[in-house]
């Protein structure tokens, strides 16, 4: 059917009458001048993409009285203009698809309608690790051992990109994906099949939601709703209510865009933004560069919100001609004012002081001038979030070591790990010009960084080493230890590489709470480095202090940051930066050349990518052998006829946790522990612990992914009195490591479920927190509240979300966990219904049915949305 809209397309350019646009404006609609930016976009997307099938005019219709249904649960479709991927989401994402295509055969179809129809990027950016700091060649090193690691997997990548139309690959050493796309791959206009419409994107990395701030609406979704926008489908959203965030004011001298930022984190978590689109507007936001927007919007999922847009204006358009991608786009007009938002919300940027986040979460913000008391107070509270349950008898342990022939010590509060990572900050010149300028004087002062602290430098880009180098800082970071030891994520993911033997070994004698900081966006525990049980976010110029310090027991008012070889004290405000110095430096040295140089040859300048031998079939031929990349068996036995979804009987609970489960939790993403399951089956096929890798590098094999499931060895499961991967098989009352548990129930045919309290699956956005649950035998999930990514991926891999009815919860219904449940699955379906469960106690209660829409519903009866796509394809 041709699009009913048809008669509000016309030329944007009489000069250019091919070049077309859909003119909202003349749909002659009072409440499209009073639509909040941000639904704007997902209004030209629905009239562009109406077909009366996959988006009809009553779609349309109802975002255009968003107004009104904002807060009524409404469904929509979005079809965004693309789809961008990283390396440890992308490789399970091409694994699917190749396993799609074998399905599609089998069943008698044609294999290649499975292919991207929406454009995707990949990236790869996350399997570079920080083994070697500290030295020139260290850069060379870790790309040469990140070749070594995984040439298979990029051997994959490369298949993938040949076999699969619409799909580009970015090669490792580029940078990291948000910054990429925000430097290179964003073009705020899209200009195809003769049509401008607004840029939008949707990402497989929950940081997505960094080119918001460009202007460029984008989030982060599961890595299996992803693939289906691959495949043309649409995304099911339910239309979101709008927070407006007003700012005001100018920042201090002395505050950077990070401490920014992690205070409207603090503060848009207790304002409550989950689910929810922000828009940011007033007279403040003028005072505010692209890179600190970007940095704002990246930690997005950190305050919970789905966007954080800074509609278009004109230093959005002065960002696209300083970084060349400004070529013939059409006019944007500026926008300075938000329009009709159900509540708005107000932050006067001048009241914003210098802070940091954690130990263990982003949002529990704290004054750099509280740090040292704060940290104090957690070494004895009661552990949690905020507390380590230190005996106070301990809390100034000393343990001495050896460290190349000098002796130290470390105690609670030692940093072991300082880095400057993450798109969050890198992508930012004023915090990464600050902090080089801090080296400089910091050097110049006679200070020093103590040589076991771990310290690194991996730039989001060439652009940030080219601008370091230019302006002289680069030498000055590298005395102090920061050389640049690769282009990805790294530290922020967990690829933060071996601390020395000694420094763990005095960690683990004196049961220390060591330190690492880092300029990223996630401290959750675990995540950062097994041995650092306490992790900070700070702006790069704070992370170079406290690596100087050595220690987060300092007031940097009081104290100095050391002492220099004349035996003068020097204090933090003598060597930190003003904000005019930083701004003379980045005017003279951030130019447009710089990144025409970098990313002219981004896609061809790695020549290990280039030397990659990639075979040329359409269907791939696995290798039984790999050990990275393995056919999964999500689809075995797959026909095209339905099945009727049948009732949960006596299902065993797998594991019982409280809140904040995070998706790290669930499915770690970094080293592989010597004595874990997956370690066990890697030895079994023959590798060493020297090339187990990471979990993350290794997601497409789902031999090694179900066996790290629930595999962080900061798990805490009630049903275990001390943290680790382990849990209970209640038939046999014997303590198992989780998966050796869930083989025996799933041996003596039992399903499972898993009990949870608010906020399960926060964090980063990964599939293998569903799928490998779905591996295991999880059959539902019972939580408090749901984190939206990952509602979505247990929805997508046919996992039942269920949800506590408002004011009930484990405790308040008497659960213990070891009851055995049986959830009643009637045959007629609807969005989130109640659903009633049984327990062999006895006891009934409900729950809610988290399938939040009817196309939700029609995933679930296909088991999950990759058998719907299928079985579409196929048929």
């Amino acid at each position: 059917m041709s699009n009913p809209f048809v008669r509000i397309v016309e030329p944007l350019d009489a000069k250019q009458p091919l070049k077309k646009f859909f003119n909202l404006s003349k749909l002659e609609d009072v409440r499209y001048a009073r639509l909040p930016f941000s639904i704007r976009v997902l209004l030209e997307a629905a009239i562009r993409n109406c077909d009366e099938f996959l988006v009809k005019k009553g779609d349309v219709e109802n975002i255009l009285n968003w107004k009104v249904v904002q807060h009524k649960n409404v469904e929509v479709p979005f079809k965004p203009a693309r789809v961008i991927l990283q390396d440890f989401t992308g490789v399970p994402a091409v694994v699917d698809f190749a396993a799609m295509r074998d399905a599609v055969k089998k069943l008698g179809g044609d294999p290649e309608k499975i292919n991207p129809i929406c454009p995707a990027d990949l990236v790869i950016d996350h399997s570079i690790q920080v083994d070697f700091n500290r030295r020139s060649d260290s850069l060379q090193k870790n790309q040469d051992l990140e070749f070594e690691r995984n040439k298979e997997r990029f051997e994959f990548l490369k298949w993938g990109s040949q076999a699969f139309k619409n799909m580009r690959i970015i090669p490792p050493g580029s940078g990291i994906i948000h910054q990429v796309n925000l430097e290179y791959l964003a073009r705020v206009v899209m200009d195809q099949d003769g049509y401008y419409y607004p840029d939008s994107v949707v990402g497989t990395d929950s940081h997505t939601t960094m080119i918001d701030g460009l202007g460029v609406l984008g989030w982060g979704v599961g890595g299996i709703e992803a693939e289906a926008v691959m495949l043309g489908q649409p995304i099911s959203m339910v239309l979101p209510e709008v927070v407006g965030y007003k700012l005001l004011g100018n920042p201090q001298p002395l505050v950077t865009s990070t401490d920014i930022v992690l205070t409207i984190t603090k503060h848009l978590r207790q304002v409550g933004v989950v689910g929810k689109f922000v828009e940011f507007f007033g007279p403040g936001v003028a005072h505010l560069s692209i890179a600190d927007r970007a940095t704002i919007a990246n930690m997005c999922p950190e305050y919970g919100a789905t966007a954080a847009y800074f509609p278009v204006d004109d230093i959005s358009i002065g960002y696209l001609i300083q970084t060349g991608e400004c070529k013939k786009r059409p006019r944007v007009k500026s926008v300075t004012e938000s329009k009709d938002t159900r509540s708005v919300v107000e932050l006067d940027l001048h009241t914003v002081v210098p802070c940091c986040s954690g130990p263990k979460r982003p949002q529990d913000k704290v004054a750099v001038s509280d740090m040292k008391k704060d940290f104090e107070t957690c070494l004895g509270a009661k552990q949690g979030f905020k507390g380590f349950q230190i005996t106070p008898d301990r809390h100034n342990s000393i343990v001495k070591f050896n460290f190349e022939g000098c002796d130290f010590e470390l105690a609670h509060g030692s940093v072991v790990i300082a880095a400057i990572t993450s798109c969050t900050n890198t992508s930012n010149p004023s915090v990464m010009l600050g902090a080089g300028l801090l080296a400089k004087k910091a050097v110049e002062a006679g200070l020093t960084v103590k040589p076991y602290i771990k310290t690194s430098l991996s730039p989001g880009s060439g652009v940030v080493t080219y601008y370091l180098r230019e302006s002289g800082v680069m030498s000055y970071l590298s005395q102090l230890g920061f050389d640049v030891v690769g282009y990805g994520c790294m530290t922020c993911i967990g690829n933060s590489g071996p601390l020395p033997e000694s420094v763990v070994e005095a960690i683990t004698q004196g049961d220390l709470v060591a330190v690492g900081v880092l300029s990223g966006n996630r401290n959750f525990e675990g995540r950062v480095h097994p041995n650092t049980r306490a992790n900070y976010l700070a702006s790069p110029p704070l992370v170079i202090a406290y690596a100087i310090a050595g220690t987060i027991r300092i007031d940097f008012e009081k104290e100095p940051l050391g002492i220099n070889s004349s035996g003068k004290k020097i204090f933090l405000k003598d060597i930190w930066p003003t904000r005019n110095e930083i701004q003379a430096v980045e005017r003279q040295f951030v130019i447009p050349g710089m990144f025409k140089e970098v990313y002219q040859k981004i896609e061809t300048v790695n020549e290990s990518w280039n030397a990659l031998n990639a075979p040329s079939d359409k269907l791939y031929t696995w290798n039984p052998k790999s050990t990275y990349i393995k056919s999964p068996p999500f689809f075995d036995g797959l026909t095209l006829a339905l099945q009727t979804p049948k009732t949960i009987e006596d299902a065993y609970v797998l594991l019982s946790f409280g809140d904040s489960v995070t998706t790290d939790h669930i499915s770690p993403a970094g080293n592989i522990a010597r004595n874990s399951p997956a370690a066990r089956y890697l030895t079994s096929r023959g590798l060493t612990p020297r090339e187990f890798n990471s979990y993350g590098s290794r997601r497409g094999n789902d031999a090694v992914m179900a066996r790290g499931t629930f595999a962080n060895i900061r798990l805490v499961n009630k049903f275990i009195d001390k943290q680790g991967p382990q849990t209970v098989h209640f038939p046999s009352g014997e303590t198992l490591d989780v998966f050796d548990a869930a083989e025996r129930y799933k041996q003596a045919g039992h399903p499972l479920i898993v009990l949870a309290g608010k906020e399960y699956g926060a964090g980063s956005s990964r599939d293998w927190a569903a799928k490998g649950p779905f591996l295991l035998g999880v059959k539902a999930v019972l939580a408090e509240s749901y984190e939206r990514i990952h509602r979505s991926n247990l929805v997508g891999m046919g996992v039942i979300p269920l949800q506590y009815l408002p004011g009930e919860d484990a405790g308040t219904l008497g659960l213990t966990g070891r009851e055995r449940y049986t959830i009643i699955i009637p045959e007629k379906l609807k969005p989130q219904m109640n659903v009633q469960i049984k327990l062999d106690t006895g006891k009934t209660f409900q729950a809610i049915m988290r399938f939040d829409t009817d196309v939700e519903l029609t995933y679930f009866h296909n088991g999950g949305i990759l058998n719907y796509m299928i079985r579409k394809m196929a048929s």
